[in-house]
C-alpha cells in the first residue's frame, strides 16, 4: 500500500463511511440537540486542524454556532485551559494518540461539557477520553502523508453538521461525492503531466477562501511534507493585506477557486496575478473564467456543491503533489524526518 493506492482509495472509503456510520452520527446529533450547545470547540494538529478549520466553516454555516480551534499548550503546559461551560468539545486525530488533542477532550469532559472524538482508532486514548465517537472507518493508513484519513474527516464533519441541520438535501448531496471524487481521479495522467513544469519550484503561495480556506492549508502541508517546497497558505483576503507584494513575473501561485459565493472575489485576485504581477498560476475550478487565467488548469466537476468542494477539491490536489513529489526525485513514502503517529504534548 502507497501514498498513490491511498489517494485512490478515497472514493471507496467515503461510500463506507456514508454506509456504515449514518446511525451512530443520528446518536450523537441527538446528543447534541438535547445538550443545546452554545458554541463547537476543536482541538487538532498536523491535516486533522485543517479538517477542523473546515469544521469551523460548516458549524458556523449549516449550525450557526460559534467555533474556536484550541490551544492545546493552554491544557498541557500553561494548565490554564478556558472556561468550556456548554460547548461541544472535539478531538480530530487518524490515530487518537497525541497526548495534547487527548487532554483537551479530558478537560472538556470534566467540566461538564459534551466531548466527541473523530478518529479512525476507536480504541485509541482520543476515543477513551470522549464521550461520544465518531469512527471515520478509514481502515489502516500506512503513508506517512495523510490522504484518506483526510477526506473521511471532512466528510464525518459535513455527515454531522447536515444532520444536526436535519437538513435532508445536503444529505442527498453527500451521496454523490464517491462519484465525484472518482471523476477527478480519472484526471491522474492529465496531472503527472502537468506537475513536470513545477520540477524546480522552490517556493509558492497556495489561495482558498470560504470552505477552502482548509484546502489552502492542506494543500500547502502536503507540498511541505512531500516535496520540501516553502508553500505558504491564504485567505485571498489575508493575501492582500501585504504578502501579495512576494509576488512578480513567474512567481507560482496555486488556486482552489470553484463555484459558490466567495468565487469573485478569489477571481478578481487570480485576475489581478495574472494580469498586473505576471504569476505562474495552477488553478483548480469549475468555471471557465479562472481556468482560463492559469497556465495549468485543472478542472474539477460542474455540479459540486461549494460546502462538499473541500472534500473533492483535495484529491487532484493529492495527485499533483504524489507526481510532483516523484518528478523532484524524492521519495512519496519516506519523507525527511516525519512519521506516521507524531506525539505533542
Amino acid at each position: 500500500m502507497s501514498f498513490k493506492s491511498e489517494i485512490f482509495e478515497q472514493p471507496e472509503v467515503l461510500a463506507r463511511l456514508l454506509s456504515t456510520q449514518k446511525e451512530p452520527v443520528l446518536a450523537i446529533a441527538e446528543a447534541v440537540r438535547r445538550r443545546q450547545v452554545s458554541g463547537v470547540f476543536i482541538a487538532a494538529r498536523g491535516s486533522s486542524d485543517n479538517a477542523a478549520l473546515y469544521g469551523k466553516y460548516l458549524w458556523g454555516s449549516l449550525n450557526r454556532l460559534p467555533v474556536a480551534l484550541a490551544a492545546p499548550s493552554l491544557f498541557t503546559i500553561y494548565e490554564t485551559p478556558p472556561r468550556l461551560g456548554d460547548s461541544l468539545v472535539v478531538g480530530v486525530s487518524q490515530s487518537g494518540q497525541s497526548p495534547d488533542i487527548v487532554s483537551v477532550v479530558q478537560e472538556g469532559r470534566a467540566q461538564g461539557a459534551l466531548t466527541l472524538a473523530i478518529t479512525n482508532e476507536p480504541g485509541s486514548p482520543l476515543a477513551a477520553a470522549a464521550e461520544l465517537v465518531l469512527d471515520t472507518a478509514t481502515g489502516p493508513e500506512l503513508a506517512v502523508a495523510a490522504s484518506k484519513t483526510y477526506t473521511a474527516q471532512l466528510l464525518a464533519i459535513a455527515l454531522l453538521c447536515a444532520t444536526v441541520a436535519a437538513d435532508g438535501e445536503r444529505l442527498s448531496e453527500l451521496e454523490r461525492l464517491p462519484d465525484l471524487v472518482r471523476e477527478v481521479l480519472g484526471l491522474d495522467e492529465a496531472i503527472r503531466a502537468v506537475a513536470e513544469r513545477y520540477r524546480y519550484m522552490q517556493h509558492c503561495v497556495v489561495l482558498g477562501r470560504g470552505f477552502n480556506y482548509a484546502t489552502a492549508y492542506e494543500w500547502s502541508l502536503k507540498l511541505k511534507e512531500l516535496t520540501y517546497v516553502v508553500a505558504e497558505p491564504y485567505s485571498p483576503a489575508d493575501f492582500q493585506h501585504g504578502p501579495v507584494a512576494i509576488v512578480s513575473g513567474g512567481f507560482p501561485v496555486l488556486a482552489v477557486a470553484p463555484s459558490g459565493p466567495v468565487f469573485e472575489d478569489v477571481l478578481a485576485l487570480v485576475e489581478s496575478l495574472a494580469r498586473e504581477h505576471r504569476a505562474e498560476l495552477l488553478v483548480v475550478s469549475n468555471e471557465d473564467r479562472a481556468l482560463e487565467l492559469a497556465q495549468t488548469a485543472i478542472r474539477l466537476p460542474q455540479q459540486l456543491p461549494e460546502w462538499l468542494s473541500p472534500i473533492v477539491g483535495i484529491v487532484p490536489a493529492q495527485v499533483f503533489c504524489y507526481h510532483l513529489t516523484r518528478a523532484m526525485g524524492h521519495d512519496t513514502e519516506r519523507p525527511r524526518r516525519l512519521a506516521k503517529v507524531t506525539r505533542t504534548w
